[in-house]
């Protein structure tokens, strides 16, 4: 059996006569907390896109849970791509129970997730009234819901704080332990070294690196390097 929970093999993105993602293979290992990296406009939010299905691939294969893409596999992937959609007239809770009806999970569940990103003392505050990490937060809580194996997050930790920043990296650092792999997006390097074991590096569209990295590793140097085609 693969060690991989999700590969992509020769993926790409037209839009109109632009490419977008041009020719992209991933391989994501299980158990893995997975830095997809790149300058503002480089592929990332289209490639995370396709792998939850909200923009078809103009080409290319994607290979989930080992076998290629379907509907059916969202049921086994938590996402959170660009801002969390909230109602900011419910409370957390009553955010979560929409989604629980939807998703047909018992009510329980709701007090799980909030408990996971530390959202479970809020009481009858509105999400309107939560500061962005909190919004954030509350966005993984949604995501977290249907108990996923695989975690897509793009940017998240986009507009917090020091102190949301912080609170965000020791959540996602969780989550391999809790049996989740994640796939995060980000142009923040330093924040990026603290958090991922595997890195894919995307430069106009194009993968510029992949493989595995240590704790701490400078990737400022690496991704210089990468992206602007030193030897």
């Amino acid at each position: 059996m693969s060690n991989l929970i999700l590969e992509t093999r020769g993926l790409k993105k037209y839009y109109g006569k632009q490419l977008a993602v041009n020719d992209v293979s991933l391989k994501i290992p299980r158990g893995s907390i997975y830095g997809l990296l790149g300058p503002n406009g480089a592929g990332k939010s289209t490639i995370l896109k396709m792998l939850t299905g909200l923009l078809y691939p103009s080409s290319g294969e994607i290979i989930v849970f080992g076998e290629p893409w379907q509907r059916k596999h969202l049921e086994r992937i938590g996402a959170l791509i660009e801002s969390p959609a909230l109602y900011g007239n419910l409370t957390a809770v009553e955010n979560l129970l929409v989604h629980t009806k939807l998703m047909g999970l018992p009510k329980e569940r709701i007090y799980e997730v909030l408990e996971t990103v530390d959202l479970k003392d809020t009481g009858k505050k509105l999400a309107a009234q939560f500061s962005m990490g909190m919004k954030q937060r509350l966005g993984i809580a949604i995501a977290l819901l249907g108990y996923p194996e695989l975690l897509i997050l793009d940017e998240p930790t986009n507009g917090l704080d020091p102190i949301g920043i912080q609170e965000l990296r020791e959540l996602i650092r969780s989550f391999p332990k809790r049996g989740i792999t994640v796939i995060l997006s980000s142009h923040i390097l330093p924040e990026v070294s603290q958090l991922v074991d595997h890195i894919g590096i995307i430069s106009d569209g194009v993968l510029k690196y992949q493989g595995k990295i240590s704790y701490g590793e400078d990737l400022e140097e690496l991704f210089m390097k990468v992206v602007k085609g030193a030897k």
